[in-house]
């Protein structure tokens, strides 16, 4: 009855024939003089119940003290805050010979000095893009502080045409130090008529007022840029160089050569300047590594598994330091969020925290079961009994194994580091990164390795100029031990008994050895023998033997496997699968999966979860399962019949064809969404695969 109503007041219009008169008269909703309801003023300094609410979750099954929870999440932001610092200096470092080159280019140079030409800076980037704005973001810091001017960056999506590229390019300008409303006070404030917003005599002006020296126009991509546009622009500000000092920094990624062929010759003669450029991103990123795990203050470790992942998505994916960082912020995150027992890692003893449930935790974690097996095996029977009754012995026993475990964990990345400057100083072996040996000292394989033993025979060929040098260079473990005193004091002594000798060297060294040619029946044989040593070299040589020894039992000693370590769980993140569903998603295995399988995530019960096909799965995944059974191209009326055959076997008399046939034209539909079909230009009747399951 009301849809009649409608249709009928829609044919014939509105009575009041308000659909033909020519003005209409607003009427408020509210009567004339009544006051709008009062809105609640919030003040700043009043925090919401959002503000309170806590970023973290309790763990433990609910259990969680809140001051628990708050004390997980402050030992994260203070253990992050410490390692972002860390990774801003490396970067601020990694950029500060560019900065000062490309920062004293700007400042030395201007139109004069190149005959007219724009002042022109090159920097090749290759796949470090993000380098490029840090130094920009320093760069305008500098000539902002120092009053000089300013840097204007440009994105490609910010010159679709000449016009919109001037308006950026003056309203960056200007916004760079007087901000959005000294912009706008300059557009209105000025005497004479109003100039339009892509004038460059706004930007004249501007420069004229604020006594401005320098004014860097950035491309950041250079190479997205329009040529045409590019053209103009250039040859545009070439003819304003008299009344406005720019000077032009270009970002390149491919090469110079390219760069400057997508530009005609007229304008590549208006530049002249200078090429810089940035390094990879790899050593930063093994630098950034080396800091956050190799440091002596360092209590959290990333483990062998979440290291490879992330050097694996860096080397793949082109990672860039900021990407990195991002990445491992993640993990460190992840670790915090997850395990009740972090709050380990804190300054102060967790007595907030109920001792029964975090007790119950740590006798849960696998090397809480593993130190009480080491422990009956030694005959501490007792000492198991306690730790598995008493919480508060257990309490105080994690804080001892905590502190051990830590100074366990920063003496392997102290062999890491100090293998990994041997390798590189000696010449050793080919070229191996921090991460290489991370990997494996994390795993336990790095004592057993190549690296090691290289490392050790090149000890014995040392003469002893050098031995001094390793000396010097050991970890600091290796530096308090009592041989290793009495290993320098006795190298130092033989050294001053013997000053006009030079360097002494053993009797490993090559120069000791001597090689003879015999001829065996018309065949030359090398025979290699050793020269007869003299008192200091073989005096030498002992010491040098005492130090290989001493280094092979003090690596040994310290390499060990970090997953032996009792309490593990709380310093070291060492999930099987930690960041590569995260960061390397696979969208379409799990859509396979849910259309072929769907009671891997529908709710069901044995009996139609173990059928394949069934009326009881969703139409998509019926026609899915369907459509995997025939080949490139499928006959719509055939699987419209074997659609229709599988609801009509399961419900017989009650299967209506006609909600069949919907369901089956809103499953096609769905799966052309998806991807999965298209339609046939060969055949009309017919659609066509477009993925198969597995590639």
């Amino acid at each position: 009855m009301e849809l009649d109503l409608l249709e009928t007041e829609a044919q014939s219009g509105p009575k009041d024939g308000s659909n033909t008169q020519g003005v209409y008269i607003y009427r408020a909703s509210k009567a004339h003089g009544e006051r709008p309801a009062k809105r609640r003023k919030i003040r700043p300094n009043e925090k919401t119940v959002e503000d309170n609410a806590q970023l973290f979750v309790p763990l433990l099954n609910g259990d969680e003290a809140e001051a628990s929870v708050d004390l997980r999440h402050s030992v994260y932001q203070q253990l992050w805050s410490a390692q972002e610092a860390k990774i801003q200096e490396i970067l601020d470092d990694v950029d500060s010979s560019v900065l000062e080159n490309v920062s004293s280019f700007v400042k030395s140079t201007s139109p004069q000095t190149y005959d007219g030409c724009i002042p022109t800076a090159l920097i090749t980037v290759g796949s470090n893009v993000s380098s490029l704005g840090r130094l920009l973001s320093r760069l305008n810091e500098q000539l902002t502080t120092t009053g000089e001017g300013g840097v204007v960056a440009l994105e490609s999506g910010d010159a679709p045409n000449l016009k919109t590229t001037l308006k950026n390019i003056i309203r960056a300008a200007i916004t760079n130090t007087e901000g959005n409303d000294g912009y706008q006070s300059f557009l209105t404030d000025r005497d004479g008529p109003r100039l339009l917003g892509y004038d460059l005599d706004l930007l004249g002006e501007y420069v004229k007022r604020k006594n401005v020296k320098r004014l860097v126009i950035a491309f950041r991509d250079s190479e997205a840029f329009d040529p045409s546009i590019l053209t103009d622009l250039l040859s545009l500000l070439s003819s304003w160089l008299d009344r406005i000092p720019f000077t032009l920094l270009f970002g390149i990624s491919t090469s110079i050569e390219l760069f400057e062929s997508r530009l005609p010759r007229s304008v590549v003669a208006l530049l002249r300047g200078r090429y810089f450029e940035i390094h990879e991103a790899s050593n930063c990123v093994d630098r950034i590594y080396e800091r956050l795990q190799a440091e002596l203050d360092t209590r959290f470790w990333l483990g062998r598994n979440i290291t490879t992942v992330l050097f694996e998505k860096s080397n793949d994916l082109f990672q860039t330091p900021e990407a990195f960082s991002r990445t491992v912020k993640y993990a460190y995150m992840s670790h915090f969020f997850t395990n009740p027992l972090a709050i380990f890692l804190a300054d102060k003893e967790p007595h907030n925290s109920p001792p029964g449930k975090l007790c119950e935790t740590i006798r849960n974690v696998p090397s809480f079961r593993r130190h009480c097996e080491q422990l009956r095996d030694e005959g501490s029977s007792e000492k198991v009994r306690s730790l598995l009754e008493d919480d508060q012995y257990l309490v105080q026993e994690c804080m001892q194994h905590l502190q051990y475990g830590q100074q366990r964990m920063r003496n392997i990345f102290q062999v890491v580091k100090a293998i990994h400057k041997y390798l590189r100083d000696l010449s050793i072996t080919k070229r191996t990164s921090i991460s290489d040996l991370s990997i494996r000292a994390l795993s336990g394989e790095l004592q057993n390795s190549p690296y090691m033993d290289d490392t050790l025979k090149a000890f014995k060929a040392l003469d002893s100029v050098k031995l001094q040098e390793t000396l010097a260079t050991l970890p600091s473990f290796m530096t308090e031990h009592p041989e290793c005193q009495e290993l320098q004091q006795s190298l130092d002594a033989l050294v001053l008994a013997y000053p006009n000798e030079g360097p002494l060297r053993s009797e490993h060294d090559g120069h000791n050895s001597t090689v003879s040619t015999t001829v065996v029946q018309q065949r030359v044989r090398l025979n290699k023998g050793k020269t007869k040593l003299s008192k200091q070299d073989t005096e030498y040589t002992q010491i040098v033997d005492r130090f290989c020894a001493l280094s092979e039992a003090c690596f040994a000693e310290a390499l060990i496997r970090p997953q032996d370590l009792f309490l593990h769980e709380v310093f070291l993140l060492d999930m099987k699968n930690p960041l590569k569903e995260v960061f390397s998603p696979r969208p379409r295995f799990a859509i396979e999966r849910a259309l072929s399988s769907p009671f891997d995530y529908l709710v069901s019960n044995s009996e139609t979860a173990g059928t394949k096909i069934s009326a009881k799965q969703p139409p998509t995944a019926i026609l899915y399962q369907l459509y995997l059974e025939s080949g490139s191209l499928v006959n719509i009326y055939d699987l419209w019949q074997a659609f229709y055959a599988v609801y009509e076997s399961e419900q017989d008399t009650d299967c209506d064809e006609r909600v069949v046939m919907t369901l089956f034209y809103r499953a096609l539909s769905e799966l052309k969404v998806l991807g999965v079909v298209k339609n046939s230009r060969k055949k009309v009747d017919h659609v066509a695969k477009s993925a198969w399951m597995g590639l």
